[in-house]
């Protein structure tokens, strides 16, 4: 068996129901498992002799079986299977808790090579065990690799699966030119798949992992070279040039004088907007740093010169904030606003899309509502997309698609390390806007623990009594049997006993649109001066008169999710402060330490390390089977050297074959 794309169902040990279990980790065929790559290793090249073990250590111990017994523990009655081993003189009691079928595996005499944990008395709690038979060990000995698993498939299941996989694949075809290979240092395909699942030792693995995550920086650098040299050979439908006095009536909205940063912004939108290819552009900058008014300005540039503009956000509470946004900076102006999402009554929305179909609506905000297939405009020429890191690069281009090429700028509240802008933004111009408002006051950020708790709570009650307005934010909409934390629903109303004197309002994700409206209505006007919320406050929640930021369960939260949160305070005269309730931790540490959003998304991206790249699994990250950032800047930085190196028909074969496609890159 040798072809990569045989099933996994043919190899021995795999049939139906066992397929099944495989294919909910997306592994269906022989190739699948091959490149089902370990997420950690345990070094137990090195045997601990029985009468030097010693408690509360982890240990890997080989001797002869003298005696197999089952019994009950004297207070849980659960069953217990020991087995006792002899080396030489020495002897040490293996033990499974809940096992007892284990005991027709053992006979006396047969060597047992086991890992596990230490207890009293020469107890080892096994983790991992084989009978040595002659073969090379693969649970228990050397260097053991562990694979992501999935229920009713044991992680000692998974790893004799891939082994089997390994050993019945013929020649695997190398992907990457052995030119690259040779001037990197780094090992064949054949060998890094050896390495990978069955390593001599702990360099193999590393230096098969670098293999394969080079490899799949290098395809993603590929894939956007081609696709930047795609956008460069391409001309914009239309260039939108902004005239001085266009520049003028566009400023005049504004009831504020850019920063210097914003206007260095604007003037390099302003250059990719008169002609050439579509403007490709991504805008970053810190929570405040006014990234909405500069998008706002290209939106309005669109305009301006008599076409249309779109701006998609994540979240309808985003989408209704921009439309609001739009409405009060135009009022008494020709252009036609509107939002699309998914809120929208059938008659209602079918008025809406044939407004946008026959040019009647010049401005649209929008979810992901605008990617439908129904929804068309008549002359798109500007598309915003808030909160990039929420969409993937595919519903970046399909937005893109609703108009003839037209100019794309995206922007992200999270500040974006540079090594996470090269890797997923290597195809846009980045600007950055690296300067905050004046007036913007800095947040204080307080850890408190459970003790210091009434303390606050009176603190916070003083600034209710003068007029402040407070955030309480949850991670759960309800309480979770599966998971130990506060929920909005449930501590709603302890906030409401709690601050009798005070109106409250409740706003989470399950409610309907017009609830949240409600909520959010009663928050910004003042009625409710307390609002008990998830994290949908995280972005495009706008209040000057809450300075207080109360966040529970703050180990829940990514370092970047957190300062998200804070950013929705220190917005108007008075102080702020943030408040953080929950586990001490590293991250808690580091989110206390500074305000500044570069900072905290280095230290967010850095204590994440491999898989999760920025938070929960978000559709516009890459997910990274081998390679991790930053830890991997090196190969990145190599990557994106080699694949400018690459003529553009080569890197469409070598895009096409690779061993480790990556998702969600497009």
């Amino acid at each position: 068996m040798s072809d990569l794309g045989a099933p996994a169902q043919f190899l021995p040990g795999v049939g139906p129901k066992r397929a099944e279990l495989l294919a909910k980790l997306g592994l269906r065929t022989l190739g699948d498992l091959l490149f089902h790559l370990p997420s950690r290793y345990f070094d137990r090249r090195a045997a601990v002799p029985l009468a030097k073990l010693r408690p509360d250590t982890e240990a890997c111990v080989q001797g002869e079986v003298v005696r197999v017994r089952g019994y009950r523990a004297e207070r849980s009655r659960v069953p217990v299977l020991e087995v006792e081993i002899a080396e030489g003189a020495a002897r040490a009691k293996l033990l499974w808790f809940r096992q007892p079928w284990r005991a027709r595996d053992f006979k006396a005499g047969d060597t047992v090579l086991a890992a596990g944990r230490v207890g009293r008395g020469r107890s080892v709690l096994v983790e991992e065990f084989e009978i040595l038979d002659g073969r090379d060990p693969l649970h228990a000995g050397g260097v053991v690799p562990a694979y992501a698993t999935t229920e009713g498939l044991s992680k000692r299941q998974m790893r004799t699966l891939v082994r089997s996989a390994l050993e019945a694949c013929g020649q695997v075809p190398e992907t990457l030119p052995e030119e690259l290979l040779r001037r990197r240092g780094l090992p064949g395909i054949v060998d890094a798949l050896r390495g990978a699942h069955a390593p001599a030792s702990p360099d193999d693995a590393f230096r098969a992992r670098r293999r394969f995550a080079y490899e799949e920086l290098f395809v993603l650098q590929l894939r956007l070279s081609r696709r930047r040299v795609a956008l460069a050979g391409d001309v914009a439908r239309r260039a939108l040039p902004v005239s001085k006095e266009l520049d003028f009536r566009i400023r005049k909205l504004f009831p504020f004088a850019f920063t210097a940063a914003q206007d260095r912004a604007v003037a390099e939108i302003r250059r990719s907007l008169v002609a050439g290819p579509p403007m490709s552009r991504l805008l970053q900058g810190d929570v405040g740093a006014g990234k909405t008014a500069v998008a706002t300005y290209a939106l309005l540039a669109a305009v301006g010169n008599r076409a249309q503009a779109a701006i998609m956000a994540p979240t309808e509470l985003l989408a209704e904030q921009h439309h609001r946004f739009f409405a009060r900076l135009l009022e008494g102006k020709k252009t036609r606003t509107a939002l699309l999402t998914g809120a929208l009554g059938r008659r209602e929305r079918a008025a809406l899309l044939a407004r946008i179909a026959a040019g009647d609506v010049d401005l649209v905000a929008g979810t992901h509502a605008l990617l439908t297939e129904d929804v068309r405009f008549k002359d798109l020429a500007m598309v915003v997309i808030d909160e990039q890191q929420k969409f993937g690069v595919l519903q970046r281009a399909e937005l893109g698609a609703k108009g003839e090429r037209p100019h794309v700028l995206v922007m992200t509240a999270t500040p974006i390390p540079r090594t996470l802008a090269l890797a997923l933004y290597g195809d846009l111009d980045v600007t950055v806007i690296d300067q905050l408002p004046p007036g913007r006051r800095p947040v204080s950020t307080l850890y408190v623990p459970e003790a210091g708790r009434r303390e606050k709570i009176d603190f916070i009650r003083r600034a209710l009594d003068e007029g402040r307005q407070v955030y309480f934010v949850y991670p759960l909409v309800e309480e979770s049997e599966a998971l130990e934390a506060k929920a909005a629903v449930a501590q709603y109303d302890r906030v409401a006993a709690e601050f009798p004197e005070h109106a409250v309002a409740l706003l989470h994700g399950k409610m309907s649109s017009s609830d949240k409206d409600v909520a959010m209505d009663a928050f910004r006007s003042g009625r409710a001066r307390i609002l008990v919320s998830t994290t949908v406050v995280e972005v495009g929640v706008d209040v000057p008169n809450a300075t207080i930021m109360v966040i529970e369960n703050a180990e829940r939260y990514g370092l970047a999710q957190l300062h998200q949160l804070r950013g929705r305070i220190g917005r108007g005269a008075h102080a702020s402060v943030c408040v953080v309730f929950g586990e001490k931790s590293e991250r808690i540490d580091a989110f206390v330490s500074t305000t500044d959003g570069f900072r905290i998304a280095e230290e967010d991206l850095r204590l994440r390390k491999s898989g999760d790249v920025g938070g929960t699994r978000q559709s516009g990250l890459p997910g990274f089977k081998a390679a991790r950032l930053p830890e991997d800047v090196e190969l990145l930085e190599w990557a994106r050297d080699d694949a400018r190196g690459v003529a553009p028909e080569t890197a469409e074969r070598l895009a096409g074959g690779m061993s480790m496609p990556l998702l969600h890159i497009g």
